[in-house]
């Protein structure tokens, strides 16, 4: 994990493309975490897949995490807990285990966007596409990739990577997010990296 810009690891400094996991690293000590944790850990087993081949194709991951209203909280110390703890999120903490060079921004609220550097970040790296994965997808998925549609980046939410509370639930996030945020919602297995790149190169040669 790191929150610099010193990056010896495979995380480019600029991309066009950019995979955030929003509240992957979550306890789910809560009344319906047992629910979620039902849903989500199937998706964190798609999200774990994607992120590997992500990693591959050199896409910088961004970790955007709610800091549970703890001010003086950090990332480590909020995946530390989950990985070690007594706590319903440790299986899919375990899943999605934090590398060295990924990037991580603490959140308020439910939006990736509110009140964080998720801006600030994005815009030093180049980012017009986000690929967005993680839970609850019909609240902070959601929140999310609706800041993100306001600032004219391109969706893509796979459908296999995100995960609410009932399936039903989850499915209408994505319905909504498909039509009105223009987001592609089809499977992770379905993305291929090199298109990106090839878009990349692209317009290097048209500039």
């Amino acid at each position: 994990m790191t929150g610099t810009n010193n990056l010896d690891g495979n995380a480019p400094d600029k991309s066009e493309v950019a995979m955030v996991l929003i509240d992957v690293i979550n306890d789910l000590e809560f009344p319906e975490g047992d629910q979620l944790l039902e849903t989500a850990l199937p998706a964190a087993r798609n999200i774990a897949r994607l992120k590997e081949r992500a990693r591959e194709a050199k896409v910088p991951i961004i970790y955007v995490n709610d800091n549970f209203g703890r001010w003086r909280s950090d990332f480590k110390k909020i995946v530390d807990r989950c990985l070690h703890g007594d706590v319903r999120g440790r299986p899919i903490a375990e899943l999605l285990v934090p590398d060295e060079d990924d990037y991580f921004v603490l959140k308020p609220k439910h939006s990736g966007f509110f009140s964080t550097t998720l801006d600030l970040l994005l815009e030093y790296l180049g980012v017009r596409t986000l690929i967005v994965a993680g839970f609850a997808g019909n609240n902070c998925v959601l929140f999310t990739a609706n800041d993100a549609y306001m600032r004219d980046y391109h969706l893509i939410i796979p459908a296999d990577c995100t995960a609410s509370n009932t399936p039903d639930d989850n499915e209408n996030a994505l319905q909504q997010m498909q039509q009105v945020l223009k987001a592609d919602i089809k499977p992770s297995t379905e993305i291929d990296f090199t298109d990106f790149h090839q878009a990349d190169h692209r317009s290097l040669k048209l500039d």
